[in-house]
């Protein structure tokens, strides 16, 4: 497996996007600001908004699963939809530029010890460590009837086994990573061959480029969506990636937001915070 740093991904994501954008090049390590402006361009062109200054990112998404097991918060049109809570057609390699340009530095992934016997539910033993390091709190918002609604995105998802929600936390980036798919090819960038971009449960290989990061997040099998409190399957919403947590959104930012089709009553607007 090749590790890259994160200026080495950004020039990566650079030279992706030059392929991809009439316009845009990849430019020398002297001109990383010049090239970071035409990156912001393209953001734009694919509904991404990053404002650096204030280290936020939004990105489109649609709901996806509402009435089956997630695991994952977000995934690409190639990734696990089946238990995904939301899709988008943001393309992998380009929300990781985006993520980069945050300034955020990669976190180490969840990872095991063996121990001896086995646990209570008598599966192997093991000391599972949760995720930890840099990353980002994230958000849900939409329009609907008139009304801003503002989520944690923690807030969205339950856990079957305690009846609460997900603990509120800051997602670790991964930033995924590079490998040859067979012998003698060049390598690949993981979250965009696979698709999966947050994973809510872990996942030890570390192809997403974020994941959650407290413990019972180890489970598989418990997590489903707050589904009162979402619109209907196939609604726009947007998800905010931001390096502090958010008070509320700014009129800029509410502004832009999708406005979703009235469907039943849903519980009453959040500002979770």
């Amino acid at each position: 497996m090749k590790v890259l740093d994160p200026r080495a991904r950004l020039f990566f994501a650079l030279s992706l996007l030059a392929l991809s954008s009439p316009g845009v090049s990849a430019r020398p390590q002297a001109d990383v600001p010049q090239a970071g402006a035409e990156l912001e361009q393209a953001l734009a062109q694919e509904g991404l908004v990053l404002e650096r200054e204030a280290g936020v990112l939004s990105v489109p998404a649609v709901v996806q699963i509402k009435n089956e097991l997630l695991e994952y918060l977000l995934v690409g049109a190639n990734g696990a939809m089946h238990e995904s809570l939301f899709v988008t057609r943001v393309r992998p390699s380009l929300l990781n530029a985006a993520l980069l340009l945050c300034g955020v530095e990669p976190g180490r992934n969840a990872h095991w010890e063996e121990r001896s016997g086995v646990d209570e539910r008598g599966r192997p033993n093991m000391q599972v460590y949760p995720p930890e390091g840099d990353g980002f709190y994230l958000y849900v918002a939409w329009r609907e009837a008139g009304e801003t609604y503002f989520f944690r995105a923690e807030d969205l998802v339950r856990n079957l086994e305690s009846g609460r929600s997900l603990r509120r936390h800051r997602w670790v980036y991964l930033g995924s990573r590079f490998l040859a798919l067979k012998p003698g090819q060049p390598e690949s960038f993981l979250a965009d061959v696979e698709g999966n971009l947050i994973n809510l449960s872990f996942f030890f290989q570390g192809n997403t480029l974020l994941t959650s990061a407290v413990e019972e997040c180890f489970e598989q099998t418990i997590w489903a969506a707050n589904e009162w409190l979402l619109p209907e399957r196939g609604q726009p919403v947007r998800l905010f990636f931001a390096r502090a947590p958010l008070e509320h959104l700014t009129p800029a930012w509410v502004a832009a937001l999708p406005e979703v089709e009235a469907g039943e009553p849903s519980a009453q607007a959040g500002a979770g915070k």
